[in-house]
């Protein structure tokens, strides 16, 4: 079996990357940018492509048996998404996963929400195999965006509010697309996928105090405020959408019912990771780099 991963070098896909390695499944990777094909682990075969360009798609896609489908938070998300799976389709693939999100009933107004419903309808009606997963906010999203203000200046920053979330580990998201792969029984289903705790913004910035020896606040749920530090790192369409999701989550939450830990735990087969052990996971690897030395593997 050999599966196509796109969006293989973000911090999703390149988790499924190794997840389908494991498994003993060959894996391409596409990317727009040949030097970051340049990093990819060994035996992964590296591909250009770029699916805001059709054309360059067919060589791609052909060949493969499967495709890991995100797309990327993008104003051409759905233009994107919808050239993937024509040429999916196109290249007679057997199987398309594709990394959506939950939409729980109002959140469709959020533009890289709405952005996922054309691609996910087309999905449907493609007559491919296709399996679709529905993760919360992932927990390496304060790995990638938060290093500098909690290590520099002891502020949780990302304003996900007072509600709460299920928030969801991305290996877990990887290790469910994996199955989803080379198991039976995952074709046309669609599942969630959360982490066992609800987190709010205080909770996350406790459990970094708790792992740190020293207190770290949580930034607040002022919008406003965050949006004007957020503009001098993103362009502004970016933080006009964020803005919507953070509005959301903290008007609403974003929680796991049991049902949905019962639907995910057909595909993920165990209980998710919790965020108490990613946080003790990720603060030794912040130390060693603030301190010049390399992570430790």
């Amino acid at each position: 079996m050999k599966v196509l991963v796109i969006g293989g070098t973000g911090s999703v896909g390149s988790e499924v990357i190794t997840a389908l390695r494991l498994a003993g499944v060959k894996v391409r990777c596409m990317s727009r940018y040949a030097n970051k094909l340049k990093s990819l682990p060994e035996g992964v075969e590296g591909c250009v492509g770029d699916l805001e360009k059709p054309a360059t798609l067919a060589t791609v896609f052909n060949g493969v048996d499967g495709v890991f489908l995100i797309t990327a938070l993008s104003r051409n998300e759905t233009l994107q998404g919808l050239a993937a799976v024509t040429a999916a389709k196109m290249a007679g693939v057997n199987k398309l996963v594709y990394l959506s999100v939950p939409m729980p009933p109002g959140s469709d107004h959020i533009p890289h929400y709405l952005s996922k419903i054309p691609i996910e309808r087309t999905i449907r009606e493609s007559g491919m195999n296709y399996t679709i997963l529905r993760p919360n906010n992932f927990f390496q999203n304060d790995y990638l965006w938060c290093r500098a203000a909690v290590m520099s200046y002891g502020v949780y920053p990302q304003p996900i509010g007072s509600v709460g979330l299920s928030r969801v580990d991305s290996r877990d998201v990887a290790e469910a697309a994996l199955n989803a792969f080379i198991q039976p029984g995952h074709d046309g289903k669609e599942y969630p996928l959360h982490g066992p705790d609800v987190i709010t913004g205080e909770l996350v910035a406790e459990t970094f105090s708790k792992y740190l020896g020293r207190e770290i606040r949580y930034g607040g749920n002022d919008l406003e405020a965050w949006a004007k530090q957020a503009q001098h790192m993103m362009p502004e369409w970016m933080v006009k959408d964020l803005r919507l999701m953070y509005e959301y989550f903290q008007q609403h939450g974003l929680i796991a019912t049991p049902e949905d830990f019962a639907q995910q735990f057909k595909v993920l087969g165990r209980d998710p990771r919790r965020f108490d052990d990613f946080i003790a996971e990720i603060v030794p690897i912040w130390q060693r780099e603030i301190s010049g030395n390399p992570p430790v593997h």
